[in-house]
């Protein structure tokens, strides 16, 4: 595999996500590569300005708006950061991408997707994952984990009706057809959350490691060490 690579981290509220985010990234630098970790929406300071904005609970959104504020930011990101780092060869790990659009405001915001595609193509210029890991967690485990952080966002803060339907959103991405019927999204692959996060890592390592053997296989067993770049943004 030539070039850089661009993986995302999706799932639905307290699957453990930004968790696995943070350790795959670690991972990947402690391999040798070099890796750009990011998050959405934010990543720049335009999009963390939005991030602001999208995540406050005092913020009275439209699911409209909602929707073109996630991909104002996500535009931002990809040509100021992600593209360039592609192209030097990085890895790019996103903690969220298209499919979390898919999911919350299709699924869960009930807009149209034709509507989401169209806005989306836009903002990204095309761009798709090569991989995309969806951490697994049964509903109430994940709920239960959420609950349990404290403090909850605007979107954590919907109700189980909404959460329900974006994690219906998520297991259809699974299914093969579906994604052969939206490139857009790029290959989607599960990833039991389940456990100790050192084991979830392990797993997410161990599916890089099967779809590319040559580029990631050297991350089974990988420990962090000094010296890595790692830039989170």
């Amino acid at each position: 595999m030539a070039g850089g690579c661009f993986l995302v981290l999706e799932g639905g509220e307290g699957v453990g996500k930004t968790t696995q985010w943070r350790r795959l990234a670690d991972h990947l630098a402690a391999a040798g590569h070099e890796v750009v970790a990011l998050r959405e929406p934010g990543g720049t300071p335009a999009g963390d300005a939005l991030r602001a904005v999208l995540l406050s609970p005092a913020s009275a959104l439209t699911a409209e708006t909602e929707t073109l504020l996630f991909a104002a930011s996500r535009a931002q990101l990809v040509r100021e950061v992600i593209t360039p780092a592609l192209q030097r060869g990085a890895v790019v790990l996103v903690d969220r991408f298209l499919l979390s659009t898919y999911a919350y405001q299709g699924r869960g915001r009930a807009l149209p997707l034709a509507a989401l595609r169209d806005v989306n193509a836009f903002a990204t210029g095309g761009l798709a994952p090569d991989l995309t890991l969806l951490l697994s967690l049964p509903h109430e485990a994940s709920m239960a984990r959420m609950r349990a952080r404290g403090a909850a966002d605007r979107m954590e803060r919907e109700d189980d009706a909404f959460h329900q339907r974006v994690r219906a959103a998520f297991e259809a991405a699974l299914d093969p057809a579906w994604q052969q019927s939206h490139p857009e999204i790029g290959p989607v692959v599960s990833v039991d959350a389940e456990g100790e996060a050192e084991a979830v890592t392990g797993r997410c390592v161990a599916a890089l490691a099967r779809r590319w053997p040559h580029r990631f296989s050297n991350l089974v067993g990988a420990e962090a060490r000094a010296g890595r770049e790692v830039t989170h943004g």
